[in-house]
């Protein structure tokens, strides 16, 4: 059903004499879930099984939205320690950063969250048709500088602002929401010549601990989805929003999942990975493609009227089991994998993070001057 809106029916309301069972409880958060979505719309259905039932976001099986913490749980002990990898983790000095052209400065957020197994997602938006470079290609939130005083942070926390409409200022965000900056990544040279610094955040959905000594105060609410998390896309910038499971970016096949959820969700056909290695300005560079399932999730569009190029591209997105996550973006998410798992991929890569060599080089070739304005005739 390509772009169309998943609409719940209404429950009836329980009687007296009818108990209400914790399916009955689902089903009304789930419908108050749909309702309060005001800014953008369902293009996939979440998977039926093959009993017949639906993998509903707000029961056992559906995979976690970032914007309900209802549907997180708490960190397993394999993803705790991914965080804490993350948030040790130091890039070395890139002094070359302060030395760029405005023009040539971007950054991406890799925002991670806790699926309802405790495992880390990670939130990749589909480009819009109406974007000149990589139309209805997968990308992490992210864009260029404003300012020279724009942190790499500031940059991508500005750019999920303006795309996916998560909330820049951390007073905004609603409780128990908090989002900690674990790291910035090695840069990265896009095919446009732009620098990209990858910043790695993990979205909290639990209370922060209280201080030492101070007394322990359990909260009373419970979490659920609040309006303002909800995604708020650009459609000028952003044709969907999905999730993808963090580790399986070191694997060569689908994620494992547990018995009863396969049966409930079976996986749809193809192939997880895919990878060739190429040249990349003289130098050999591993390509990989991803292809993550949707069909198992609420992959949201923007909600406003679209022009008939942003329809099509939502509908042929509509229309796919699997997206493909492939180029700077998967490369990016290997590296981030390979830093939180400490694991090596199960396929070939690249052993360096990021290409700050190839960057060093195109400085040193005179290549990472003020950008040209597009149709701007080149300078002589």
């Amino acid at each position: 059903m390509s772009g169309s809106v998943v609409e719940a029916d209404t429950p009836q309301q329980p009687t007296a004499t009818q108990p209400v069972d914790h399916d009955d409880v689902q089903t009304i958060a789930q419908t108050i879930r749909d309702l309060v979505s005001t800014e953008a719309q369902v293009i996939h259905p979440v998977a039926e099984g093959e009993d017949g039932t639906q993998a509903v976001n707000g029961d056992d099986f559906g995979i976690a939205n970032y914007w309900d913490a209802s549907s997180m749980a708490p960190l397993n002990a394999r993803s705790a320690a991914a965080i804490a990898r993350l948030r040790a983790y130091k890039p070395p000095p890139a002094p070359l950063w302060d030395r760029l052209h405005l023009s040539r400065r971007a950054a991406v957020l890799l925002l991670l969250f806790a699926d309802r197994r405790g495992d880390l997602r990670v939130v990749i938006t589909m480009r819009a048709a109406s974007l000149r470079s990589f139309s209805g290609h997968a990308a992490l939130p992210g864009g260029k500088a404003d300012t020279l005083e724009e942190t790499p942070f500031q940059i991508a926390r500005r750019e999920a602002w303006e795309e996916i409409g998560l909330p820049m200022d951390d007073a905004k965000l609603p409780s128990p929401f908090r989002i900690e900056h674990l790291c910035d990544l090695p840069m990265n040279l896009a095919r446009t010549e732009l620098i990209v610094r990858p910043c790695v955040a993990f979205l909290h959905a639990n209370e922060p601990p209280a201080p030492t000594g101070s007394p322990q105060t359990p909260s009373t609410k419970t979490p659920t989805a609040e309006e303002s998390m909800i995604p708020r896309l650009d459609a000028k910038e952003v044709a969907a929003v999905f999730s993808a499971p963090f580790q399986n970016f070191l694997k060569a096949t689908d994620e494992e999942l547990p018995a009863e959820v396969a049966r409930r969700r079976p996986l749809p056909s193809g192939d997880w990975y895919e990878g060739n290695w190429l040249q990349f300005n003289g130098h050999p560079w591993r390509a990989h493609y991803f292809y993550v399932p949707v069909n198992d999730q609420r992959v949201m569009k923007p909600k406003r009227q679209l022009s008939a190029a942003e329809e099509e591209v939502v509908d042929e997105l509509g229309e796919k089991e699997r997206y493909q996550v492939w180029g700077m973006t998967a490369r990016i998410l290997v590296d981030a994998a390979r830093i939180a798992y400490g694991q090596d991929p199960e396929f070939e890569y690249n052993s360096h993070y990021g290409d700050e060599g190839l960057i060093e080089e195109a400085e040193s070739q005179g290549r990472l001057g003020p950008k040209k304005k597009t149709g701007e005739a080149p300078k002589v």
